[in-house]
């Protein structure tokens, strides 16, 4: 169905330009490995459909983004910030995964001549997040606090995250679409060179877990109920997440949302889905 989808696309576009953002899956850290094989199983399907027989130019035509998790492919590495020529040090499979599937977009690019980029994104907060999922750390003391229980937090306060409100990551992303359509389109470019890029994509000012709490106490007038556990996935939580990013900075040189506005719209958009009767996550 995905491959058939994929073909499907590119037909349509003709002599358009086309891309596609790959910002599928549901796996986190402590996903089984069979769950996080079927999601690249899917990808994949995914490729082959863009990569059937087409009409002459179609690769130079397309675009591939891969949304990668900065936060796994660097787990365990040293020392921070981490940029994108850090060397990486996934702690367990889902970090494992998302570095196979940067490495079947980039066999894919250099086969089909389609250029690829591949975002090593941080800590996504904002509205519409999956409250079903084990992630989510702001969303997760918000809905908290309209639930008026305690939130549980797996892991230390003096954490380092950098938290970056989806929006402003979705506005970076498509820029960096055009930037790098703009890079294929140079001469020493051609169908079997396409440009490869991966961006680490970040606020690129990592605060502590303490820190967002403390915030959020000022927002809220009063201080979030937290409770402080131990989980089979503690150990594959790195400490200090700072991220830096020294790919094409430019692009980087733009007015993010501050981390008041953002817990403010996910407040708001929280607010609306309990009214609707959506169930809110039992922990962190």
């Amino acid at each position: 169905m995905l491959a058939d989808t994929a073909r499907a696309l590119v037909d349509a576009a003709g002599d358009r330009p086309w891309q596609v953002i790959w910002c599928a899956g549901a796996g986190v850290t402590g996903t089984s490995e069979a769950a996080l094989e079927a999601e690249h199983s899917m990808m994949e399907a995914t490729l082959e459909g863009l990569a059937s027989p087409r009409p002459r130019g179609a690769s130079e035509r397309g675009a591939f983004f891969l949304a990668s998790s900065a936060g796994a492919v660097y787990a365990g590495a040293r020392p921070s910030p981490f940029h994108e020529r850090s060397p990486v040090a996934p702690l367990g499979a889902y970090g494992v995964a998302k570095l196979r599937a940067e490495a079947t977009v980039s066999h894919w690019s250099r086969q089909t001549g389609t250029p690829v980029a591949i975002g090593r994104i941080a800590n996504l907060y904002g509205p519409g997040q999956n409250l079903s999922k084990a992630q989510g750390l702001i969303s997760t003391l918000c809905a908290a606090h309209l639930d008026r229980r305690p939130a549980m937090i797996w892991v230390s306060l003096d954490t380092l995250r950098d938290y970056l409100f989806a929006p402003d990551c979705a506005a970076l992303v498509l820029d960096l679409m055009d930037r790098l359509r703009a890079e294929a389109s140079r001469p020493a470019h051609g169908p079997t060179t396409a440009p490869i890029v991966t961006k680490v994509i970040a606020t690129q000012r990592a605060i502590t877990i303490g820190a967002v709490i403390a915030e959020l106490r000022r927002i809220f007038r009063r201080r979030p109920t937290i409770v402080l556990g131990a989980s089979p996935t503690s150990s594959l939580q790195s400490r200090d997440l700072s991220l830096v990013s020294r790919v094409w900075p430019e692009l980087d040189r733009r007015t993010l949302t501050t981390l008041p506005a953002g817990v403010a719209a996910t407040l708001a958009d929280l607010q609306r889905r309990q009214q609707r009767g959506e169930a809110a996550p039992a922990s962190r």
